[in-house]
């Protein structure tokens, strides 16, 4: 199966035409749901049957490349398309497949009698497409064509309700914003490739990665390729500054919200850092740049998830602060626990948003939490797992997040030192009070509903059951990555079967200085303590005084209502980048640059050509006499010049 891995690309490709061309001519949802989630379904089969023969074969033979034609040939340059089958990208195709599958097929009761149902599926597939070629492709050129692939997709499917208001503007806005803001990062991993090609040679992973390998090349070059193609994995992954448009993508369905803005695209750039470990490891202040703005993003995001009261917006913030964590970790040069805290974060926050596209379908479109209260009376599936979602994102064990969180911790503190450490709990510690405060402002307390006109009701199976298999996997994916403080290196399995992809990078980086297995224990101990007081603390606020909340709001309300307004980023690029371009467009390229100059030009130069020809037009008077006396003397004038040149 591992040769025949292109089927995982062609399958969701096909589901994409078939329902692109066909769909608005079949007459059931079904077969549109049927065709959408089986293409995922069997890509995710073939993936699945590629791990289990990559995973009985010996370690050195585990990387294959399987080579369908060659795409382009210019010069020294040579890319085919070509899919690359190794440990980092079969784990990343088990995700972007395995959870997209559980997505396409909660999808089918969340938009059922949508109107444009066969043009999500057909949307869905064309990404899980994109994202396959991403993750797979054993070349920059490939990968960068499914990066643009997946920004494609992301335009049109928080845009999807194009005729439905988003906060102050439109959904077509937000899909608008993404677009803008993502094209600033793709702008920077071009730059990536073109500096990679012109040092290199290539844009082959195995030719560029083995050159790199070598250390011939000065530090300077790797730190400005690193730093190129990390801003554009900051613009796919929504680090500072380039965040702006994730927490606005959620005016997209929340089936997009938990597909592309929580378990796969976002964590595009995230696999680009591990992917290029080499060249990270060569440039070790490229890595501190990493390292210094994941950890403030994820500080940034999860302050201001505090006190949002859209039940998609606190998901969203939570989404950026955990993409901070992961890179976070890359930039410590731990690259397998970023790549585990992006698995277990895929379990746990795809749950989380289905889990909340439950509660809006089941309260009629209603979002704000504000408005909701004991919902577990009436959603009781979705109210069990969302709580197990909740605790995982906590970092309480043994759930899956608390394998990823702690292992993302240690590093920092090993690595980083207590600075970074401190930080790391803190963030962790928001999340634990954010993330449950939503809980019990949602599914526990008294109703704040209008029991007259709202009618909570739990969703159908359909959507019910890929919740539950989340949750599962919330509860035990965590298991694959134990620390080896208790199982020994051996027993960390995903460490293990990640190790041979960043072997060569990570004897390049420091590891931090040595510590005794009970500072380990103290710190996650700390941690994990931190959290549990958070959670108590929400409960004691949020269920039994509520008035506190009230009181301390009133008490700090500049730095709530900064927080409230997300520290005013929006306004700032606003007045600082939007306003400024709008009104230089204004005033100049448009007033005196496209009217007066271009449009001027060409206005005068029509005017110029009626002018002239308003006398050419004289000569044409109608009269033949005239035309045979103009034709003589043109014959006349012919035959003097032909007689004076010879």
């Amino acid at each position: 199966m591992r040769n025949l891995i292109y089927l995982s690309v062609v399958f969701p490709l096909i589901g994409f035409l078939v329902n692109g061309l066909l769909g608005r001519k079949f007459k059931s949802e079904k077969v549109v749901g049927i065709i959408g989630s089986g293409a995922v379904g069997a890509a995710f089969l073939v993936v699945l049957a590629a791990f289990v023969e990559t995973l009985r074969m010996p370690e050195e033979g585990r990387a294959l490349i399987v080579t369908l034609f060659q795409w382009v040939k210019a010069g020294n340059l040579d890319v085919s398309i070509a899919y690359q089958i190794d440990q980092l990208s079969l784990v990343m195709g088990l995700v972007v497949t395995g959870v997209g599958f559980l997505i396409h097929i909660y999808s089918i009761g969340y938009m059922h009698g949508d109107k444009g149902f066969w043009r999500f599926f057909t949307y869905l597939n064309l990404f899980i497409f994109a994202m396959m070629n991403l993750v797979l492709a054993d070349n920059f050129l490939l990968m960068f064509l499914g990066w643009e692939g997946v920004g494609l997709c992301s335009y049109l499917l928080i845009g999807f309700w194009y005729d439905r208001k988003f906060e102050k503007s439109t959904t077509s806005d937000a899909a608008k914003k993404a677009f803008v803001v993502n094209r600033i990062g793709d702008f920077g991993f071009l730059i990536g490739m073109f500096l990679i090609y012109l040092n290199f040679g290539s844009l082959n992973f195995t030719t560029v990665f083995a050159k790199a390998g070598v250390g011939n090349i000065p530090e300077s070059t790797f730190t400005l390729i690193a730093l190129c193609l990390f801003i554009g994995a900051a613009g796919k992954s929504a680090q500072i500054p380039l965040f702006v448009w994730l927490p606005d993508a959620m005016a997209g369905p929340t089936p997009v919200s938990a597909l592309i803005h929580a378990a796969t695209m976002v964590t595009a750039g995230v696999y680009l850092v591990a992917r290029c470990s080499i060249i990270y490891a060569s440039a070790p202040m490229a890595l501190t740049v990493v390292a210094v703005i994941g950890l403030a993003t994820a500080f940034f995001a999860a302050t201001v998830g505090l006190v949002q009261t859209d039940i998609k917006k606190v998901l969203a913030y939570s989404t950026v602060s955990q993409l901070g964590y992961m890179f976070l970790a890359m930039g410590m040069g731990a690259f397998s626990a970023g790549i585990f805290h992006v698995v277990t974060h895929a379990f746990f926050k795809a749950l989380l948003f289905l889990g909340a596209g439950s509660v809006i379908h089941g309260m009629h479109d209603e979002q704000d939490i504000r408005k909701y209260g004991n919902l577990k009376k009436y959603m009781p599936k979705t109210a069990k797992t969302f709580l197990i979602a909740a605790i995982a994102i906590s970092g309480i064990p043994p759930f899956a997040g608390f394998f990823s969180k702690d292992e993302i911790l240690w590093e920092a503190f090993s690595v980083g030192g207590f600075g970074f450490w401190i930080f790391g709990v803190i963030t962790a510690l928001f999340t634990a009070f954010y993330m449950f405060r939503l809980y019990f402002l949602t599914f526990e307390g008294k109703e704040r509903f209008d029991s007259h006109h709202v009618h909570p009701h739990e969703s159908p199976a359909v959507m019910t059951i890929p919740l539950m298999i989340l949750a599962f996997l919330s509860i035990v994916g965590g298991f694959l990555g134990m620390p080896a403080i208790f199982v020994g290196e051996e027993g960390n399995l995903f460490g293990r079967w990640l190790a041979p992809i960043f072997k060569s990078a990570e004897t390049k980086i420091f590891t931090g200085a040595e510590h005794s297995h009970l500072m380990e224990i103290l710190l996650m101990a700390i941690s994990v303590a931190g959290a549990a007081l958070a959670i108590y603390f929400a409960k004691f606020v949020y269920l039994h005084k509520p008035e506190i909340a009230e009181k301390v709001s009133a008490k700090l309300k500049p730095i709530y209502t900064t927080l409230l307004n997300k520290y005013y980023v929006d306004e700032i690029y606003d007045a600082v980048v939007v306003n400024p371009i709008r009104l230089v467009s204004e005033s100049f390229l448009w007033k005196i640059t496209d009217v007066k100059l271009i449009d001027g030009l060409l206005n005068k130069s029509a005017a110029l050509v009626d002018y002239l020809s308003g006398y050419i037009r004289k000569i044409q008077t109608g009269a033949v006499q005239f035309y045979a006396i103009i034709m003589m003397t043109g014959i006349l004038a012919a035959l003097f010049w032909i007689i004076k040149s010879l």
